[in-house]
């Protein structure tokens, strides 16, 4: 059985898996508190960056690891929406994967917090270099 979505193609497609995009950020934003928060905190560091970082690198990393920690919230709530639609009875295999999602957010958190320490360290309270 063919995909509707292989029919599209060109702009059509586009259009379409932008609205798909887009629909799926809706979701994370009614349903999903954590991401919540983490967009909350993304409203304030993103411009940040731009005031902290003293170049295009420095900007991009402290931008870059605000997004990731949102990419990773997003594929970390996918698949739990995947395993909750397979049933709600308890599976070592199950748990696993959620644990492994919720250790990478954590990973993305902390490389984050350490950009933006290390940042606001070297700006505000190291040797000045």
């Amino acid at each position: 059985m063919s995909s509707p979505f292989e029919r599209r193609t060109g702009l059509s497609r586009i259009i379409h898996a932008f609205g798909y995009s887009l629909a799926g950020l809706a979701s994370a934003l009614r349903s999903e508190s954590a991401f919540r928060q983490e967009t909350a905190l993304a409203l304030v560091l993103l411009p940040a960056a731009f005031w902290l970082g003293r170049g295009w690198v420095e900007i991009g990393l402290l931008a870059g690891s605000v997004i990731l920690v949102l990419v990773v919230e997003l594929l970390n709530t996918a698949v739990e929406s995947a395993i909750d639609r397979i049933g709600p009875e308890r599976h070592e295999l199950s748990a696993r994967a959620k644990d492994l999602g919720s250790a990478a957010v954590l990973l993305s958190l902390l490389l984050a917090g350490g950009l933006w320490t290390g940042a606001l360290w070297q700006r505000f309270g190291g040797s000045g270099a």
